[in-house]
């Protein structure tokens, strides 16, 4: 079963204070991603330990009593691995994951491990309230590229049914073997990966106060924006 603190619905519309700490977050899954209080930089959840990565791609630990407005986690036991050889465009290695991944209607939880040609990622700036939404914050983001590089990506895919409350296709968040660097993936190039996938049954969803289901309905315009923030360019 997939865990996930609030759903992208709200975190499109400025929803970024947080009710669920790490500790309490780390009782319902060992990896996964998200953000933190304040929208103040991309969350990697890996091997059980939470990392953030601030917007000069910089990667410490978080402390458990540090809160998430937005986070989706899995207990990973992959029950489907594969080893892919590259190199890869981004898009192809994509393609690749979705042929192994065999059944589209399926959520999972994923684990990528490996040497990458290069892995290019972003993170944004801890926000003030007034919150602006999601798209605009963005336009301040920081882009930055790891090249030659082992680590692993973390993440999801969701189907289309599952889009608003989470992101519809891949999800991924990147953090270097050595812990030292990571962010939310924009592109990679992988050259030798073993990519291991756990097959969700369930998605479990905690809404904060202020936050129901029909702030996950996302409308065609809003829909586009989240494609736009989810891929380099």
């Amino acid at each position: 079963m997939l865990f996930q603190a609030s759903t992208v619905g709200a975190l499109l519309e400025g929803a970024f204070d947080g009710d669920v700490t790490f500790g309490e977050l780390a009782e319902h899954g060992d990896l996964g991603l998200g953000t933190l209080n304040g929208l103040d930089g991309e969350m990697i959840a890996v091997d059980g330990e939470f990392f953030r990565a601030d917007t000069e791609g910089n990667v410490d630990a978080i402390p458990s009593t540090e809160r998430t407005p937005f986070a989706a986690l899995a207990w990973f036991e992959p029950s489907v691995q594969k080893e892919i050889e590259g190199p890869l465009e981004y898009e192809e290695f994509l393609a690749e994951l979705d042929v192994v991944a065999a059944d589209d209607s399926a959520a999972c939880a994923l684990r990528i491990d490996g040497e990458f040609e290069f892995v290019r990622a972003r993170s944004v700036p801890r926000q003030l309230p007034p919150y602006r939404p999601l798209a605009e914050v963005v336009a301040d983001q920081s882009v930055f590229q790891f090249d030659e590089i082992s680590g692993t990506l973390v993440g999801f895919r969701f189907p289309g049914y599952a889009s608003g409350l989470e992101v519809e296709g891949f999800h991924l968040h990147f953090i270097s073997d050595d812990r030292g660097c990571g962010g939310h993936v924009l592109s990679c190039s992988p050259l030798r990966v073993r990519a291991g996938f756990d097959l969700a049954g369930e998605l479990h969803v905690e809404l904060p106060p202020g936050v129901d289901l029909e702030s996950a309905e996302l409308d065609a315009q809003t829909r586009g924006a989240l494609g736009r923030l989810e891929r380099d360019g």
